[in-house]
This record gives structure tokens, C-alpha cells and sequence, in this order.
């Protein structure tokens, strides 16, 4: 049987996974590194570790499934966003490669939108310029390594230094594109506008491809490296987020999909460019030929229960104080929780918000605080879900996925907060399975991403919304940030 490869390349690891021809994952293998944070607010990564995690993560998942490296019909790629990866004219990096969780570009940020106009720069690429973003990196660079920045020929994202390694040619995938910030959103390609505006050079952005669009092929050192045959085709793939809804299905309009790990996040497909006026959603393109996504991202999700179980109650098994907190009534007796751990990003971008409990009296209890944490985690995510339809975009059903979605009262409070049906999916390999996805069409598999989500994206859990009413504590609970927001500000002024 013929197979095909999605690659995932995180923050924390590459993936490899097999998946043959019914859509099932045969196998899968990872290889883990560091990053490093040399500085406050940095965070670096060493390009050559993702390689060589790379090489280890596909020999080792064809070593143990026993699959010829000549029956991977092709190769999908998919892995962390907004990372800067400069090189130089022969292709070797000029630094460290600055990562998407590196905060030190806020000067930057301010730059861009003072050079293109926020209003425009919205308008053209659907984004604000976040300090998570590629171009703000770039400008980082020029004026605090201008040496380096002047040896500069090539600009990649970090899977798509994995495809030059792997392929020898510089390409891009549209999603990974769009997250640069330097992109013209409805064109699906770069800007010229903004790229003249900010004074970059267009000759070092490479061509940019849809997902299952063939970017080149594997070369006979790669081959050597990985056990990959020569001439094995490599498709665009998709940036995480992207890749990730390809792999639950979320690739038509009124199907979200919800990542519940340590951060949330809820994207919707849409079929035409969207854009929240005010740059409170990311919008960016599709890794499905043709369409594009609204996405809003919340920093402590399952992060904050894990914080909770961490600090509040050490020892204590999660699953028991999940189930204390089913005893609880819908509303927690009025306690409210802020989950605003690690400040936040969607509505309400703002490093300085603070987590909070709301309401607290003394007939609270452990399991209140436990059921406050899942809801407050819900309203959070009910936050990006109302600016998605208040773009017009409904959203019918969510497909869950991530660890805190194992929880049964998690996700009918989910469902309930949401006014939607949650699923969960019958594979848990998110990105690195949509990148498999995409590499199937690549490969003549199916002719389309919809076609083939129909066919190998089994649905597993359906949960409907029970009639509990959260709505009046929705509202309070959206009150308390800007009621919040000048002590969170007073608390992070020096002392003295």
C-alpha cells in the first residue's frame, strides 16, 4: 500500500506522520529541541535543529512501520508560524531564526503602522502588525543588525526552510504568507504596496503556492539524509492553524474548528476574504485553494486549569477535580474566572491583562473555583466566536480538538457557552495530519481538500448545547475586562 507524509514542525518538535490510502495513520514519530530566550521578550531558535529533527523523525517513523521510503508518494508540510528565517545568497542563515512567541518588536510594530496606515494595512493584509509577526522581525533586524540585514537575500518561514532543505527551491504557502503581515489578503500573494511602504526588498519573498500545489521535489541528498526517494513531490502544506483545520475538516463555511490545548484558538473558513475592522482577529488565507479563515486566538486556555491543578491543587489527579466541578451549577454561584494568565491576544490584545477571580464569597468552594476556570476559558473563546459572526460568518458546528476537549463537562459547557454543536474527531494528529491531507491531493489522491475531509475525517463525540442559559453571565463576564483594564495597567507600573 502507498502512503503519503505530513510533517509538522512546532516550537517544540518536529512530527512525521504516515497515513495510507483509507486515511489512516499507520505511524508517527517526533524529535525534540530547545529554543532559547537569550534576552527578555526573546525567543530564538537554531534553524539546523529542525533538519535534524527532521531526518530523525522520518527515519524513524518508516523504521518502524516498516514503509519503503519509495511508497511515500508525497510530502505535506505544515509547522509553527511567523518565524523570521534570514539567509544569505548561498542559503545559510544569518542568525538564529526569531520565533513567533518573541515579544521584543512592539518599536517595530508601531513603525509599520505608522508607514502603511493602520486603517490601509488592515484593509490590505487583514491584520494589525502584532509583535508575533514576520515583517516587524524584519524591521527588528535591519535596525538592530543592519550588517546582517545587509547580507540578506531570502526570507522563509520555518517549514519552508525545512522545503529548501528538503527540496532545494524557495517557496511558500499561502497561509504561512498571510501571517507575515506583508500580504495582500484578497490578491493571495505579497504585497507591493505594503512591502514599498516599509522599504523591503521584493526579490526576498519567494513564490507562494496553495496547499496541495506541488512546490518541488525531494533531491538525491535529501533523499540520502531522510531514506525519501529522489523525486518524491513536496506540496505547500499550511501553517499550522491551517493545516490543523484541514486535519478536523473545517474547510467550508459554518464548520469552526477549536484547539483547546495550553493557548485556544477558534478558525472558521470563510469563502471570500473577511476582515474585523479593528484587527481583532487574525485573517489570513486558507491552506484549501480559493478560500480563507478568521481566527482568534485566546493565550491560557486548558493552560489555565493546568495552572490551577499546578499551584492550587498539587497532586490532585485532574480528572477528580474536573468531576468535583460537576456538581457545580451552570454559573459557578455567581464566580466568575479571567483567564488572562499570560495577558491575551483576542479581543483583547493586551500583555498587561492579569487573570482574576470575580464574585468570590465564603460559600465557595474548591470545585466552584474549578467549574469558574472552564467556563471562564469558554467565555473567552465565546469572545473570538462572536466577532467571527459579526462578520457574517455563521458557525454552526465546532470540531474540537487538543487535550482539554477529553473532558465531557468541558465540552457540553463549551457547547452551551457557544450556542453550537462540539465534535471531537476520531484522530488526534491535528497539522501534521491536515499536511497529510493536503500532500493526498498533491498526489492525485482526491481532487479536492473537501473531497478528501469527506472522505477521511471520521467525526467521533457529538455534544449538543443542554439549554443551560449563560447569557447574563456572558455579559458580566465581558464587563469585567475594561472594568479591569487601568488596575491591570497600575499593577504593572514600577513600584516607587
Amino acid at each position: 500500500m502507498t502512503h503519503v507524509l505530513g510533517i509538522d514542525t512546532s516550537t517544540t518538535a518536529t512530527k512525521a506522520i504516515l497515513v495510507d490510502e483509507t486515511g489512516a495513520v499507520v505511524g508517527e514519530a517526533s524529535s525534540e529541541y530547545p529554543f532559547e530566550t537569550p534576552h527578555p521578550l526573546w525567543a530564538e531558535q537554531d534553524a539546523g535543529l529542525w533538519w535534524t529533527a527532521t531526518i530523525e523523525a522520518i527515519q524513524a517513523v518508516l523504521a518502524r512501520t516498516g514503509v519503503s521510503g519509495g511508497d511515500v508518494k508525497a510530502v505535506g508540510l505544515t509547522g509553527q508560524m511567523h518565524g523570521l528565517v534570514l539567509l544569505d545568497e548561498a542559503d545559510e542563515p544569518l542568525r538564529p531564526a526569531i520565533l513567533w512567541n518573541d515579544q521584543r518588536t512592539g518599536a517595530e510594530s508601531d513603525e509599520i503602522r505608522a508607514a502603511v496606515g493602520l486603517d490601509r494595512l488592515i484593509a490590505t493584509t487583514g491584520n494589525d502588525a502584532l509583535t508575533g509577526f514576520t515583517a516587524p522581525k524584519i524591521l527588528w533586524v535591519r535596525n538592530h543588525e543592519p550588517d546582517l540585514y545587509a547580507r540578506a537575500a531570502h526570507v522563509l518561514l520555518p517549514k519552508d526552510y525545512l522545503r529548501l532543505r528538503l527540496t532545494g527551491t524557495h517557496a511558500m504557502d499561502k497561509a504561512g504568507g498571510a501571517g507575515t503581515v506583508l500580504f495582500d489578503l484578497a490578491a493571495r500573494d505579497w504585497s507591493p504596496s505594503v512591502l514599498a511602504d516599509l522599504g523591503l526588498e521584493p526579490g526576498w519573498f519567494p513564490p507562494t503556492f496553495e496547499g496541495p500545489a506541488v512546490t518541488g521535489t525531494i533531491t538525491p541528498a535529501a533523499s540520502a539524509a531522510t531514506g525519501l526517494a529522489d523525486g518524491t513531490p513536496v506540496v505547500g502544506g499550511g501553517g499550522d492553524q491551517a493545516a490543523n483545520a484541514v486535519g478536523v475538516g473545517a474547510v467550508r463555511e459554518g464548520v469552526a474548528a477549536l484547539s483547546l490545548g495550553t493557548s485556544g484558538v477558534v478558525f472558521v473558513s470563510t469563502d471570500s476574504p473577511q476582515v474585523e475592522p479593528q484587527g481583532r482577529l487574525h485573517a489570513f488565507c486558507h491552506a484549501v485553494p480559493g478560500k480563507w479563515h478568521l481566527m482568534g486566538v485566546m493565550l491560557s486556555a486548558a493552560g489555565s486549569l493546568r495552572w490551577f491543578n499546578d499551584e492550587l491543587a498539587p497532586g490532585v489527579p485532574v480528572e477528580e477535580l474536573v468531576a468535583s466541578a460537576e456538581t457545580i451549577p451552570a454559573g459557578s454561584d455567581g464566580l466568575l474566572f479571567l483567564p488572562y494568565l499570560s495577558g491575551e491576544r483576542t479581543p483583547h490584545p493586551d500583555p498587561l491583562a492579569r487573570g482574576a477571580f470575580v464574585g468570590l464569597t465564603v460559600r465557595h468552594t474548591r470545585a466552584h473555583l474549578v467549574r469558574a476556570v472552564l467556563e471562564g476559558v469558554a467565555f473567552g473563546l465565546r469572545d473570538s466566536l462572536d466577532l467571527i459572526r459579526g462578520t457574517g460568518v455563521a458557525v454552526d458546528q465546532v470540531r474540537a480538538s487538543g487535550g482539554g476537549t477529553r473532558s465531557v463537562l468541558w465540552r457540553q459547557i463549551l457547547a452551551d457557552i457557544l450556542e453550537a454543536e462540539v465534535v471531537t474527531l476520531g484522530t488526534a494528529e491535528g497539522a501534521a495530519y491536515g499536511a497529510a491531507v493536503l500532500a493526498a491531493v498533491g498526489a492525485g489522491w482526491h481532487d479536492s481538500v473537501e473531497e478528501a475531509t469527506d472522505s477521511w475525517v471520521q467525526l467521533s463525540d457529538r455534544t449538543e448545547p443542554s439549554g443551560d442559559d449563560y447569557s447574563a453571565a456572558n455579559e458580566i463576564y465581558r464587563g469585567l475586562y475594561p472594568a479591569l483594564r487601568p488596575s491591570f495597567n497600575a499593577m504593572a507600573e514600577p513600584a516607587g
